[in-house]
C-alpha cells in the first residue's frame, strides 16, 4: 500500500511527504526540565508550535507530539562551573498515530528565560552563563555596607576599614556558598530545531 501511495505521489507530481533537509520547527515543552533535578535518561515531551512544510504542503501539523531525552546534565557549581544540559530529540508522533524515529535535529536556539542560557555547538547542549558580575556586585555591596556601619560605630576611617573587611568577608562567603544559575527549560519554553537531513513521514 505504501509503495502504491508513493507511486501515486510521483505520478501526480505532488510533493513528497518528507520533512526536508534544513527545515526549522519551533517546539514547545509540555513538561519542565532543569539541571537542578535532571538526570541522564529523563524524557522530554514537546509539541510542534509551527507546522513543517515541504513545497507548500504541510507534512507535520501544529500540535504534533515530539519526544526527546536528556543525555547529560550538570548543575552549576558553587565556586566555578556553569550549568549544562544536553538534549536529544528523536521521536515524532503524527496525528495518524504513526511514530517516526528520526536522526536528531540540531538545536538552533532556546528561550533565555531572562538569563544567559543558550545553545552551544551542535550536540544539543544548552549552557547557562556565569554570574561573575552578580558575584562582584554582592561583594561590593556588602563591603560598602560594612564600611558604612564600621564608620558609624567607630566614628572614623579605622572603623570604616574594619567594617569594609568584615563586609567583604561576608560577601565572599555568600558567593562561595551560593550556586550559580541553573539551565531552566520551563513548561511552554520554545526550542528552535533544524533538520540536518530529510525525514520521510508518509
Amino acid at each position: 500500500m505504501r509503495l502504491t501511495v508513493t507511486a501515486l505521489i510521483f505520478a501526480l507530481g505532488l510533493p513528497a511527504a518528507e520533512i526536508p533537509k534544513g527545515a526549522h520547527v519551533l517546539l514547545k515543552l509540555v513538561n519542565s526540565v532543569s539541571t537542578r533535578t535532571a538526570k541522564e535518561g529523563d524524557y522530554i515531551y514537546m509539541t510542534t508550535a509551527t507546522p513543517i512544510v515541504n513545497e507548500g504542503a504541510v507534512v507535520v501539523p501544529v500540535g504534533s507530539y515530539v519526544t526527546g531525552v536528556v543525555t547529560h546534565a550538570t548543575r552549576s557549581g558553587r565556586i566555578k562551573g556553569t550549568a549544562e544540559l544536553n538534549l536529544r530529540i528523536d521521536t515524532l508522533m503524527l496525528a495518524s498515530g504513526r511514530v517516526i524515529k528520526m536522526a536528531p535535529p540540531t538545536l538552533a536556539s532556546v528561550d533565555s528565560e531572562g538569563t544567559d542560557q543558550k545553545v552551544v555547538g551542535k550536540e544539543g547542549q544548552v549552557k547557562q552563563g556565569t554570574t561573575h558580575g552578580e558575584d562582584a556586585a554582592k561583594i561590593a555591596t556588602t563591603t560598602g555596607a560594612g564600611a558604612a556601619i564600621g564608620a558609624i560605630v567607630d566614628q572614623g576611617w579605622r572603623g570604616a576599614g574594619i567594617g569594609a573587611a568584615a563586609g567583604s568577608g561576608v560577601g565572599l562567603a555568600t558567593v562561595l556558598l551560593t550556586r550559580g544559575r541553573e539551565v531552566e527549560l520551563k513548561q511552554g519554553t520554545t526550542i528552535d530545531a533544524v533538520f540536518d537531513r530529510g525525514v520521510p513521514v508518509d
